[in-house]
């Protein structure tokens, strides 16, 4: 069974209606003249005409025009059928209907004249009407081309605010699940380096077993809280992005510096960076996880050689971030073993900082050296 669609019904409904009140009065008009059959059946057809221009616009009215030629009782359906075509099609169609009505009407006066009014009058009468709806419909189709485009331009332009939103939010979790890689790991070496001293050095008093255990568990508990804030993080569907704490950076280095050595790392640090204050949080930031990733590396992969560390830099110069450290034999295997993902991720953050990252083993030593841009 057909679903009937009630605006169709509303329609139809409101065309007979209309358009049967006003075909009844012409053809009341035109009764007891010798052409009555031919307006009767005029009528019909007319009324006929008029619904199907609810769905063939251009075919309805050049068949109510054709009538209005023969019998006035089809000017109604005619009259609405050049309003239809100048609403819903472009404007030569609707000014070819519409010149298609002004000469159906003169047809008319000059085989039917009205006693009522002169040909010339009854000619500009015509012409003003059929005039008047072309200019309606066009203005009405024009409105309606407006209102369109301006709905689909709001929607569009919702539509590109939703996807910026949701770019922001992706392009934000990404470098939060960066930097859940790069503090988890530095966190977790450190833990890895005591927990090895724990199992090579059993001999050790128990004091100095307490101590490290100690660290191992704290290490532990910070590093579970930092990898619960990040996740809590990741999985929030707004942009409250305040839960984690202060990002840090070069004036937070001795505190990296002095975690390594309590780790048993020897780090030897050479600064030569002015104005630190007035270097952007970004650089600073960036700057900072090139010094841990390295610190990381080294604990993984040469664990007791000594790691030196140089900054230089000042505004208007690139800053020089240089982490090297000696390479362990050949034969000896890596604390922790690494995914290579650290590097990458890292490489990504110093060039979107406005830098270049450059890692290589050279004469014996691993060498990890960044150069950012530092405005002046």
């Amino acid at each position: 069974m057909r679903k009937i669609h009630f605006p169709y019904v509303i329609a139809v409904t409101g065309v007979v209606l209309g358009m049967g009140t006003l075909t009844a009065f012409s053809l009341w008009a035109q009764a007891g003249r010798p052409t009555w059959g031919l307006d009767v059946a005029a009528a019909v057809v007319s009324l006929a005409a008029a619904v199907a221009q609810l769905w063939w616009p251009t075919s309805g009215a050049l068949a109510a025009t054709f009538l209005a030629a023969l019998s006035p009782v089809a000017t109604p359906a005619a009259s609405m059928g050049a309003l239809q075509v100048a609403q819903r099609k472009r404007f030569p169609v609707a000014a070819a209907v519409t010149a298609a009505g002004i000469a159906a009407h003169v047809v008319q006066g000059l085989w039917r004249p009205n006693s009522g009014i002169s040909r010339g009058w009854w000619l500009l009468l015509i012409c003003a009407s059929y005039g008047a709806l072309l200019g309606w419909g066009a203005l009405t189709r024009s409105r309606r081309a407006l209102l369109s485009s301006l709905r689909e331009r709001a929607s569009r332009a919702e539509a590109e605010q939703g996807r910026q939103i949701a770019e922001a939010r992706m392009a934000e979790r990404r470098q939060l699940a960066r930097e859940m890689h790069d503090v988890l790991a530095h966190r977790l070496s450190l833990v890895a380096t005591h927990a090895g001293a724990l199992e090579y050095r059993p001999d050790s008093s128990p004091d100095q077993i307490a101590r490290a255990a100690g660290v191992v568990r704290a290490g532990v508990h910070q590093a579970l809280e930092e990898l619960r804030q990040v996740i809590n993080l990741l999985h929030e569907q707004d942009d409250q992005l305040d839960g984690l704490e202060p990002r840090p950076g070069l004036a937070d280095l001795p505190g990296l510096i002095a975690d390594a050595r309590q780790a048993g790392q020897s780090v030897r640090l050479s600064e030569e960076v002015t104005e630190v204050a007035a270097l952007p949080a970004a650089i600073s930031w960036t700057a900072y996880r090139v010094v841990q990733e390295g610190l990381t590396n080294a604990r993984k992969h040469a664990p007791g050689r000594q790691v030196e560390v140089l900054l230089r830099g000042a505004p208007g110069t690139p800053l020089l971030i240089d982490v090297r450290n000696p390479l362990p034999p050949s034969d000896t295997a890596p604390l922790t073993p690494g995914s290579g993902l650290g590097l990458v991720g890292l490489t990504e953050r110093v060039r979107l900082a406005g830098g270049q990252l450059d890692h290589h083993s050279t004469d014996g030593e691993f060498r990890l050296q960044a150069r950012i841009s530092w405005p002046a």
